[in-house]
């Protein structure tokens, strides 16, 4: 590639598809994007409205209903707080001498790093309004094993069963250390089939315990190897938008180069407390 033949539109949607496909915790299915809105800089704001409980009431042959009742609305925000760059240049002569497109495969490195920030961003949103749902903690971890690691991510499920989260599109993001002990259990199902294959590139090695997917990322947030928060939850706890605002090559002024940089904004917000449940966990 040379400046010439850069068009900033086809690097941008090329970049933020690779950036989506390699994402673990922020990948569709984990966080909602329902709220992205319109996404220029870094401080935008995307407003969430809420609507409240709906009541239900019987039906009784031949008597009035009663008259609609008012529906309660609140609303948060959603702020754009982060911004990440890169910007990197390929010298004329590195260009020529090596096989392949330099550049191309510097922008995959630029992909990777910038899912990787916004990843561990997410990883620790269960921070935010604080995740309701907790076994364990900083002052009591639990220390797993191969014989109880299973179990404790059942009970992970249970804490959303009694908090009423919907079954439907569950996750659990592990560290591998985690997902070791997992796989030493016979209870743990791994999948065997095609679609496995493409699974795994999202993070994905398994079911179990009743959630849709297992994660695997070294984005488990944890301090010092130790007091690892194992997540869990589903995708209306937190709400993600990202954009990759520019990407723009030029010619360095006093070199013979190409150069790309670029400018990717995001941010997250936990907006269903209830909707997640964390375990603070340690090695045996």
């Amino acid at each position: 590639m040379s400046v010439q033949s850069f068009i900033p539109t086809v690097w941008s949607a090329a970049l933020l598809t690779g950036l989506h496909k390699n994402l673990v915790f922020a990948q569709p299915g984990v966080v909602n994007t329902d709220y992205e809105g319109e996404i220029t800089k870094q401080g935008d704001q995307v407003k969430i409205n809420f609507i409240g409980k709906v009541s239900v009431f019987p039906v009784s042959r031949n008597q009035d209903i009663p008259d609609p009742e008012q529906l309660d609305t609140a609303a948060t925000t959603l702020v754009i707080s982060e911004a990440n760059g890169f910007n990197f240049a390929v010298d004329d002569v590195d260009k020529v001498q090596a096989k392949g497109d330099l550049i191309e495969r510097a922008m995959g490195e630029a992909s990777y790093e910038v899912r990787d920030a916004a990843d561990s961003f997410v990883a620790g949103l269960y921070t935010q309004a604080a995740a309701a749902n907790l076994i364990g903690d900083d002052t009591s971890p639990i220390v797993l094993t191969a014989d109880n690691a299973y179990d404790y991510v059942v009970d992970l499920g249970v804490k959303l069963d009694e908090a009423n989260v919907p079954s439907g599109g569950r996750w659990c993001a592990v560290p591998p250390w985690v997902h070791g002990l997992l796989r030493k259990d016979k209870r743990f199902i791994e999948r065997s089939t095609p679609m496995a294959d493409d699974m795994i590139k999202h993070g994905i090695i398994g079911e179990v315990a009743g959630f849709g997917s297992i994660l695997k990322s070294n984005n488990v947030r944890h301090t010092n190897n130790t007091k690892f928060k194992i997540m869990a939850g589903y995708p209306g706890a937190i709400s993600y938008a990202d954009q990759i605002v520019t990407v723009e090559a030029f010619r360095m002024e006093k070199r013979f180069s190409d150069a790309v940089k670029g400018l990717h904004v995001f941010g997250g917000k936990c907006v269903r407390p209830n909707g997640l449940a964390v375990l603070t966990a340690n090695r045996s």
